[in-house]
C-alpha cells in the first residue's frame, strides 16, 4: 500500500505543480491591484514591473518571462500577438519610474507574495517546495489587509473597486500550490487509503 500511496502522491503533486506554473506564467488573472503599470492582475505583472523600475534584472530576462503570458492572452482574446521587441510597451513598462522605498514598504506583503509565487512556480517544476503556497497566502493576506481598503482611508471608495480578488481562479491557484507539495499530498492520500481500508473490512 505504501508504494501505491507514493505513486499517487507523485502523480498529484506533479500535475498540481504544472497547473500552478501554468496559472502564474501564462498570467491568468487572479486579482486587481493598482501598481506601476496601472492595474496588475497577476503576480508576474507585479514582479516584472518592480524588476523593470528598480533595474534589478535586465529587461531581456523580464521580457522572456512575460512573453508566454502575452502570447496566451493574445490568443485567448483573439488579438494579434505582440512583437517581442515591443513587449514592454504592450505592458506599459517602458520608462517606469522608481518608487520611493516607503511606497514599496506599504505594498510589501503583495509584492513579496508575488515574488515567492513566481519563484515557487519555477522551483516547483524541479522539486516539491512550499514556496509557492506561502507566496499565494502572503499575497491574499496583503490584498485583504491593504490599508486603502479601510473605510477611514480618504480614497476608500476608489480603492474598494480597484483592489479585488478573482475567487475562482485564485482558489484553483492556491489549491494547485498546496497539492504540489508532495509530502503533504502523501499524508492526505495515506489518510484516505487508511479510511477506505478500515471501512472495507468492518
Amino acid at each position: 500500500m505504501a508504494s501505491k500511496v507514493k505513486v499517487w502522491a507523485t502523480i498529484i503533486s506533479f500535475t498540481a505543480s504544472r497547473i500552478f506554473f501554468f496559472f502564474i506564467f501564462f498570467q491568468i488573472p487572479l486579482f486587481r491591484f493598482p501598481c506601476r503599470i496601472g492595474t496588475c492582475t497577476t503576480p508576474m505583472e507585479l514582479t516584472s514591473s518592480h524588476w523593470i523600475a528598480s533595474e534589478v534584472i535586465p529587461s531581456g530576462v523580464v521580457k522572456a518571462l512575460l512573453y508566454p503570458g502575452a502570447v496566451g492572452k493574445a490568443i485567448f482574446n483573439n488579438k494579434p500577438i505582440p512583437k517581442y521587441s515591443k513587449l514592454l510597451e504592450a505592458y506599459n513598462m517602458k520608462n517606469l519610474k522608481r518608487y520611493p522605498i516607503t511606497t514599496d514598504l506599504q505594498l510589501i506583503e503583495v509584492l513579496a507574495g508575488s515574488y515567492l509565487a513566481v519563484a515557487g512556480a519555477i522551483i516547483g517544476l524541479v522539486k516539491s517546495r512550499r514556496l509557492g503556497l506561502f507566496g499565494m497566502l502572503l499575497l491574499i493576506w496583503g490584498l485583504y489587509k491593504d490599508p486603502r481598503l479601510s473605510k477611514e482611508h480618504p480614497s476608500y471608495k476608489y480603492y474598494k473597486n480597484a483592489i479585488s480578488i478573482y475567487y475562482p481562479t485564485m482558489s484553483v491557484t492556491v489549491l494547485s500550490a498546496f497539492f504540489s507539495i508532495k509530502d503533504d499530498v502523501r499524508k492526505i492520500v495515506s489518510c484516505f487509503k487508511w479510511t477506505f481500508v478500515k471501512s472495507k473490512y468492518k
